[in-house]
């Protein structure tokens, strides 16, 4: 904090060739991780500073160079956090203005934006530090001042053309952020099509050398191409459509999740399984259609799992050794053990999602083995100790 300066609330854009380019509300600042009194503000970015306003206090803002950043960072939000930018900077200059803080042990300075908004701020404060407009505008404002003054030209333009202007100006960026995006995800899909041709060659030649390399061998080639995410994906061209293609997708879909959704605990969410699976698809993505209808197969093609809808409405892959006498088992042990549990802490303690504890402790419940307390404090479960204390 300590190379922040005190400025001017009423104008953001007070240095020679700022402008505004962003700006963002509800924004608590941390000097390092240590929380400030600057609480709830409006962060402002210039071509020159970032300024944070104080939306409780009048006239109480302050604002830091950008030629003072060193490194930016974008930290996602927790469970109990919002998202943060965190910036870097370097040692305050000699001659900086009075500031909130003399002197800090920390080199770094984390907003935290409680209100969203985090990955559009990150991307404009890139984007400025990256052009690096203080250091082009010094020579150019003085020099054009002195042809405004030299002409009589006003310093800026207002009305309806400077609102023009601005909307213009928008308008490009907006455009620039756009095709910026998909020239990236252009070179993203020529790189997968890269790579699924090399997981394509890869396999036919397993299948040339069947009998000259060792099953040891074949194994490990395999799983490296399950871990790049492919292995000749079921698709309509190859395996035709209706029940047919349903049933080969099924046989994919329960070969790949065999594994995964036993470390999973034994249940995945269909939502989950839809990404996962797509993801190792490569470009041959399915549509939630069909992920369904193969699902509904799974004892059709003798596959150990089944698909799974909750009272709620929740749908699953489940696997068959996990039945729902083992999920109330060891879920009523978790609560024999914590006394009472949350669905938020059944998740941690499971190591599954937050909406998988909350079925778990419906299931349990519905067995007769919890009960609940539905408070303001929020749903928590207990064992039911009715059942099982007798006078």
């Amino acid at each position: 904090m300590d190379r922040f300066s005190w400025t001017s609330s009423s104008n953001a854009c007070v240095l020679p060739g700022e402008s505004g380019v962003h700006q963002q509300s509800g924004i608590r600042i941390y000097d390092g991780d240590k929380k400030t009194t600057f609480e709830n503000g409006n962060l402002k970015l210039t071509t020159h500073r970032i300024v944070w306003d104080d939306l409780d206090q009048q006239d109480r803002a302050i604002s830091v160079l950008l030629s003072l950043v060193s490194k930016v960072e974008e930290q996602s939000s927790g469970f109990m956090s919002s998202a943060k930018v965190i910036v870097s900077l370097h040692p305050p200059p000699a001659n900086k203005e009075p500031g909130p803080c003399v002197s800090s042990p920390y080199a770094c300075v984390k907003f935290s934006f409680k209100q969203g908004g985090h990955s559009e701020f990150f991307a404009r404060l890139v984007e400025q530090i990256n052009k690096k407009s203080w250091m082009q505008q010094t020579t150019q404002s003085t020099s054009t001042g002195a042809a405004r003054k030299q002409l009589g030209q006003p310093r800026g333009v207002g009305g309806i053309v400077g609102i023009e202007r601005k909307l213009e100006q928008k308008s490009k960026e907006t455009d620039n952020y756009i095709q910026t995006a998909f020239k990236d995800l252009d070179a993203l899909m020529e790189k997968a099509k890269e790579m699924v041709a090399i997981a394509d060659k890869v396999a036919s030649k397993l299948e040339e050398k069947k009998g000259s390399i060792t099953e040891d061998e074949t194994v490990m080639f395999k799983s490296y191409l399950l871990s790049m995410g492919i292995a000749n994906p079921v698709t309509r061209e190859t395996h035709g459509s209706g029940a047919s293609y349903h049933k080969e997708l099924a046989k994919e879909l329960g070969t790949f999740l065999h594994k995964i959704i036993m470390d999973e605990g034994g249940m995945m969410t269909l939502t989950d399984v839809y990404c996962r699976f797509n993801r190792a698809r490569g470009m041959e993505l399915v549509s939630p259609d069909d992920l369904v209808n193969a699902a509904k197969l799974f004892s059709s093609v003798n596959m150990p799992l089944r698909l799974r809808a909750f009272d709620s409405g929740v749908l699953v892959i489940q696997a068959l050794s996990h039945s729902d006498e083992e999920v109330i088992r060891t879920t009523k042990q978790i609560l024999d053990e914590k006394c009472s549990v949350t669905a938020e802490e059944l998740a941690h303690l499971a190591k599954v999602s937050v909406m998988l504890a909350k079925e778990r402790l419906l299931v349990t419940e519905q067995a007769g083995k919890a009960c609940r307390d539905d408070s303001v404090e929020g749903l928590r479960f207990y064992p039911n100790l009715f059942l099982e204390r007798t006078d």
